[in-house]
């Protein structure tokens, strides 16, 4: 099935403008903010829209369509606005599905730079994409890799992801200026199956998760060394995203099944849940449940998705200091007026 190739950035402080970067999460009040693509809702009921990244301009990447009874669209979202991002495939090859999940804060030919993967239905092929002066750039794994997806992506021209072949399924690093993949490898006494890239910093700090068999675990890789950090909250965590404070999201199965978000602070080891108050712990239709946080920004603003008590998956902008100075600073007035619209886990990795 398609959706299960599609959408591997799931379920995925801060020091906000006017904040210390010290000071805990824990500190500051949150607020949560609902943001759907209208489009969606004439598409398919319930509905499913997901939040992937977030850059310091407020800019958010993400999609909707659950990628069977309808494909995934690719958007970016700025200041109220929701602007179509769909990959244009090849030559030979369509791209009928498309998924914008991160985003940095360069601009080139008047819009950001983005990454993320696009599927072609027939094939079950997924390739990944960056998009620099809006241009696509395809990139697809070594190995005659069937899946390829970019996930993360810094100022400086890194991206990173993870691509899956007849044999493995490797995280790698992408450098855009040159075109080459390297291959990410874990310590060889984590005996990992499976690694996933899911977020890189400007300091070139890489984050994502790795499974073997005790289960699945998120890892920090900087600058060659690796950590994992022990999850207090609950099993399998993963990491989704890092911003250039060290501050990273992800989220993990709590002992009732459902999944939670957290953020995790590397400079501190301090680990705070944040779940959005209408997510639901029963699984909805599409097999979700709880809240996943995919991308966070230097000023405290997070992305990602939560499954509501209506069957949808609905899109997330958590703020850990919903100043109104702080508000304005980013041009986000306009995502709140976005909660009123219709509340509708993540998509299987």
């Amino acid at each position: 099935m398609l959706s299960a190739l599609l959408g591997v950035t799931r379920k995925l402080c801060f020091g906000a403008a006017l904040f210390s970067a010290v000071m805990p999460l824990s500190a500051f009040a949150e607020t949560f903010t609902t943001i759907n693509n209208p489009a969606d809702n004439l598409l398919q009921t319930p509905t499913f829209n997901q939040l992937l990244g977030i850059n310091d301009a407020g800019v958010i990447a993400g999609y909707y369509g659950d990628g069977v009874t309808v494909n995934n669209h690719g958007f970016v979202y700025s200041s109220g606005t929701f602007t179509a991002e769909n990959s244009p495939g090849t030559s030979t090859i369509t791209a009928d599905q498309t998924q914008v999940v991160a985003l940095n804060n360069v601009q080139s030919g008047g819009s950001y730079e983005t990454a993320g993967f696009w599927a072609n239905n027939a094939s079950m092929t997924n390739y990944g994409f960056t998009k620099v002066g809006g241009t696509f750039t395809n990139v697809t794994g070594p190995g005659g890799a069937t899946v390829t997806q970019v996930l993360g992506l810094n100022d400086h021209g890194q991206a990173v992801g993870f691509y899956t072949n007849s044999t493995t399924t490797s995280g790698f690093l992408y450098t855009l200026s040159s075109n080459t993949l390297t291959t990410i490898a874990t310590p060889s006494a984590w005996n990992a199956t499976a690694v996933t890239a899911a977020g890189i910093n400007n300091a070139g700090t890489i984050v994502g998760f790795y499974t073997s068999a005790s289960g699945t675990a998120g890892f920090i890789d900087k600058g060659g060394t690796f950590t994992s950090p022990t999850d207090p909250f609950g099993m399998n965590p993963m990491f989704f995203g890092i911003n250039n404070l060290g501050d990273i999201v992800g989220d993990d199965t709590a002992a009732d099944g459902a999944t939670e978000g957290f953020v995790y602070d590397m400079n501190t080891n301090t680990w705070t849940l944040v779940t959005d108050p209408n997510a639901s712990q029963t699984a909805d239709g599409f097999g979700i449940s709880g809240t996943t946080l995919n991308g966070i920004n230097d000023q405290g603003f997070v992305v990602g998705f939560y499954a509501d008590a209506s069957g949808n998956v609905d899109g997330l902008l958590v703020n850990t200091a919903p100043e109104p100075a702080t508000v304005g600073l980013l041009g986000l007035a306009g995502l709140l007026g976005l909660g009123a619209w219709t509340r509708r886990r993540r998509g299987q990795r």
